[in-house]
């Protein structure tokens, strides 16, 4: 089928002398599109409304109210029923705020869809990706995605397929090669025939994978998942015995019959006489141990956010990155596109004497007022301009006026961000254009470096050199000799340093990652507030992962980085416990997205970056970036208020249910468990969810809900068995037991809302009064509405004694919960065995094992086994170092020695040195040669009298 579409492709395109590059007609595409071959979009879309009412609808907590409501309706109690009200509430909720979210994603993806450039009838036009037909010729260039399988009919470019086969090396293509949907050219500028359409596209077929839709790292998704299975699976057999033991006590209370539990109960069944009194018992058990609405809440507000994100032109892609975000501790910045807008302008020009006789002869070919510097910008310019990027397009603009000659290339090498640079050819010679570092030989770079750290303190340095020619790969011939320099000035935001303060008065650790000069990166860092941005690293000197991992430690500008290398730090942070995020626009920031815990992309950026990113500014604005945060952190904290709520039901119940399955029966009843449900956590969870809330997120979700709710739950069982203890030693009957534990759990309830609503705002003082008034007329207005008993003033008494103490015992433990701190854990040695310290509060230590003996046995033998053989390879190494002593006879050229300007600024070398593994010790013999193992290798010393034989000056390095 794919030979086939290329024979067929082949055949439509012919000769370039044949047929020149028109495309389809008007009349070939409608047959097309009768024929139904158009390129139908399979993206992932948003979820119909159809689908989200059923994803709301059709839930694990909805089915288990819908159980409950069966055995009510069963007991014939429908005024139980009302905590039906409830889901009926949160459901639609999710539904509204779904829709609403839906509709506003919907507008935004469409204002952030590019469009595909194609060639009909012999014009270029714009097209949606979704009018594309068979056999249309596409135009791509640098940073486009491929829309649809395809066969390169004209051009050249580097495709980057790491979205599809995670591989990142670039992979030339040609005319007659194959393109696949969901790559990029990461440069070069072809034409295209497509070959596949819609669901034949090859990223159709893998269902969208490729796009790299990664999982989010989310503490509340994997908080609400621990809660959800835990109340699913301890649900079930709870409800049984406690349904069992409810019987039970019945069958005491009608004496006993002789033919048993099973008999009597089915007995009673065949008489018709149903076990209400039981079933609502249990009913009322298990809907305690339903966090009702948790869930639903928690999507609610994510979604809130999002659309109230989505007015301001930020573009959620996935729900959690919110939460994800306002956790982050380092932000990592890509210059271009981010501190800078992207617009640039040429600052000056700067020639240096012609030198070699191939670049005279090429200077006596232009006229006399035209350099040879100013001829080969505008020319290369001229020639890359089919895929220019912002520099060349700056050029282009510097040179539109001037009397350059312009010259037809005879060879173009458009600019690549791995070569980070571009070329062109010409009868008065080749030249390149691009990074000093990248362009230069040591030896070259070394005579101009001086001149362009002096150029790079204010603006990026371009340097303009003279080549034999290029390649068939496209890469230089001969040595490059300077022959000028251009310096490019970045327009810098003028809400960046703004933005930039933000994120430092939040606490987050800022990095510049930039393919640039660091010079130049350093200043305008320093410019918009980037804390020490005046200590810079040049990332072609961090050629081993040792010396990235130190530079993450000491450096916040990067600069000369490779998009390999921006991944290598994403992945250095993040194994330092950080929480990454990245922003980028490029295809050169592609992976290092991919790799960050939350990734942040410029809607006018290359299709690639806007992709894999989880949030992509639309208004192309970093300045959007604190709504962000401000949004994640009111998701979150408001969040850990709320479920707070929902758990201490949740954990309440079960203690009381597994308590009542040897003291029966259970205090509530359904009625009165949709009382506490709406007034002491539906009602403040949802209106503490949605408020404003700016404060910084500390700590783990899941450990703050549990000291929240903890201490309320405990409180709430102690205080209902103190009420099961009264009411068994005064005979009370359920009626009155139910209505005793009611009031206490709502005053415990008042009392933990009381304390989550610190500081008190008028909203939440406003709320906290409403709910107290609402238990209050529930319990004395509606009496045989929720089951509520007349109590005696004995009882009353007694009652407001257990509400007291029990709200004491709420206060301390919580108390106590809010001055724990935080656990400390390290690995001590020197007590003869592996142990754990741990200090606790008041800095009280704690020494435990680290394992069983058989784990410490493993370990130690682990050990030996890995120091045996690093020896062994240590003696290997000796043995080739005394080898090539022994059969050295002619001294070798000496390696030149590296610039020192190529070392990390401000840095000494000392990466390997920090990275060295503990316990390798070096090996000397009795020639003097000295062996060690460092982080980039075995590293082999020998006397200076050797060194001389040996004819280098270095140390080798296996």
């Amino acid at each position: 089928m794919a030979q086939e579409a290329k024979e067929r492709a082949a055949g439509a395109m012919g000769s370039p002398e044949d047929a020149p590059l028109s495309g389809l007609t008007a009349s070939e595409v409608a047959e097309r599109i009768e024929q139904g071959r158009v390129n139908v979009n399979m993206e992932l879309k948003t979820k119909s409304v159809r689908e989200l009412i059923a994803d709301n609808l059709f839930t694990l907590f909805n089915l288990i109210n819908l159980v409950l409501a069966i055995l009510v309706i069963i007991a014939g109690s429908f005024k139980n029923l009302t905590f039906l009200a409830i889901v009926f509430l949160n459901t639609g909720i999710g539904v509204v705020q779904s829709l609403r979210s839906k509709r506003m994603v919907d507008k935004l993806t469409l204002l952030a869809t590019k469009k595909a450039r194609v060639i009909r009838d012999g014009r270029e036009v714009e097209l949606d990706l979704d009018q594309i037909v068979i056999d249309d010729l596409v135009k791509l260039g640098r940073g486009d995605q491929i829309p649809a399988d395809a066969i390169v009919v004209d051009g050249e470019a580097q495709v980057n397929e790491s979205l599809l086969t995670g591989e990142s090396d670039l992979i030339k293509k040609t005319p007659g090669d194959e393109l696949m949907s969901g790559s990029f050219l990461d440069s070069g500028l072809v034409y295209a025939r497509v070959i596949h359409v819609g669901a034949e596209n090859y990223v159709a077929k893998i269902n969208n994978e490729a796009k790299y839709v990664k999982k989010v790292n989310s503490e509340i998704l994997n908080t609400l998942n621990v809660i959800v299975r835990f109340a699913s699976v301890i649900m079930l057999p709870l409800g049984i015995a406690l349904f069992i033991s409810s019987l039970s006590e019945s069958y005491v209370e009608a004496g006993a019959p002789g033919t048993g539990l099973w008999g009597w109960f089915t007995g009673e069944l065949a008489q018709g006489h149903v076990p209400s009194d039981e079933i609502l018992s249990v009913t009322g058990a298990l809907l305690g141990m339903i966090p009702q609405g948790l869930v639903l809440l928690t999507s609610s507000v994510l979604a809130i956010a999002t659309i109230r994100l989505a007015r301001k032109n930020v573009l959620a892609q996935q729900l959690y990155c919110i939460e994800t975000l306002a956790r982050v501790d380092v932000l990592c910045l890509d210059k271009t596109g981010t501190i800078t807008s992207g617009r640039m302008t040429v600052e000056g020009t700067y020639p240096l004497p012609v030198e070699g006789s191939v670049a005279r002869d090429a200077a006596e070919l232009l006229p006399r007022d035209v350099s040879v510097l100013d001829f080969a910008l505008a020319n290369v310019a001229r020639a890359t301009s089919a895929d220019a990027n912002e520099t060349c397009k700056a050029l282009l603009d510097f040179y539109a006026e001037s009397q350059v000659p312009i010259r037809k290339p005879e060879r173009v090498v458009p600019f690549s961000s791995a070569k980070k640079w571009s070329g062109a050819s010409f009868a008065e010679g080749a030249f390149v254009m691009g990074a000093a570092q990248f362009v230069l030989a040591p030896a070259e770079f070394a005579e101009v470096e001086v001149r362009v750290a002096e150029l790079a303190s204010t603006c990026r340095v371009l340097v303009v050199a003279h080549v034999d020619g290029f390649t068939e790969d496209g890469e230089m011939v001969g040595t490059a000799r300077p022959v000028g320099f251009v310096t490019i000035r970045d327009e810098i935001r003028a809400s960046a340093a703004e933005t930039i303060g933000y994120f430092c008065e939040q606490g987050v650790e800022l990095n510049v990652i930039s393919g640039d000069d660091p010079r130049t990166v350093s200043s305008i860092a320093q410019v918009v507030g980037v804390p020490g941005a005046d200590a810079y690293v040049d990332a072609t000197t961090l050629d081993t992962p040792a010396k990235i991992d130190a530079a993450v430690d000491r450096y916040h500008v990067f600069g000369r980085v490779t998009p390999q290398q921006k991944r290598e730090l994403v992945q250095a942070l993040k194994r330092r416990g950080h929480t990454v995020a990245m922003t980028g626009d490029g295809v050169n920031d592609v992976l290092a997205l991919k790799e960050a815990d939350c990734s942040v992309a410029m809607a006018a950026g290359s299709d690639a970056a806007r992709n894999v990113a989880e949030i992509v500014l639309v208004d192309n604005d970093f300045a959007s970036m604190p709504a962000v945060v401000a949004e994640g952190r009111r998701a979150i904290n408001n969040l850990q208020r709320s479920a707070a709520l929902f758990l201490t039901k949740t954990l309440f119940s079960m203690g009381l249910a597994a308590i009542c399955i040897a003291f029966p029966p259970y205090p509530f009843q359904p009625i009165q468990m949709t009382l506490i449900n709406f007034f002491c956590i539906g009602y403040p969870g949802f209106v503490l969810g949605l408020e404003a809330n700016k404060a910084r997120v500390e700590g783990s979700f899941l450990v703050n809900v549990i000291k929240r709710a903890l201490p309320a739950s405990i409180s709430v069982v102690v205080a209902a068995c103190l009420c099961m203890m009264g009411a068994a030693f005064a005979g009370l009957d359920n009626r009155t037991l139910s209505t005793m534990c009611l009031v206490t759990t709502s005053v415990i309830g008042c009392c933990l809302i009381f304390r989550i609503s610190q500081p008190f705002t008028l909203l939440r003082r406003l709320l906290f009064a409403s709910i107290v008034s609402g238990l209050v007329i529930g319990v004395v207005a509606f009496p045989d509405f929720f089951s509520i008993a007349r109590l005696s003033l004995g009882l009353v008494v007694y009652l407001v004694i257990i509400a007291l103490a029990c709200s004491l015992l709420f206060m301390k433990l919580a108390g106590a919960m809010d001055a724990q701190a935080p656990k400390t854990t390290r690995l001590a040695s020197g007590f003869g065995r592996g142990v754990r310290v741990t200090r606790r509060r008041r800095g009280v230590p704690q020494v435990t094992s680290t394992g069983s003996t058989a784990r410490r046995v493993i370990t130690r033998a682990y050990a030996s086994m890995t120091r045996h053989q690093e020896h062994r390879a240590l003696e290997r190494a000796e043995s080739h170092a005394e080898e090539a002593l022994d059969d050295s006879s002619s001294p070798r050229s000496a390696a030149p020695e590296p610039s020192e300007s190529r070392e990390m600024h401000r840095a000494p070398e000392r990466a390997h040195e920090s990275a060295r593994p503990r316990g390798v010790k070096g090996a000397r013999s009795s020639s003097g040669v000295s062996v060690t193992k460092s982080a980039s290798g075995i590293r082999v010393k020998m006397p200076a009298r050797r060194r001389g034989r040996m004819g280098n000056g270095h140390t080798p390095t296996s």
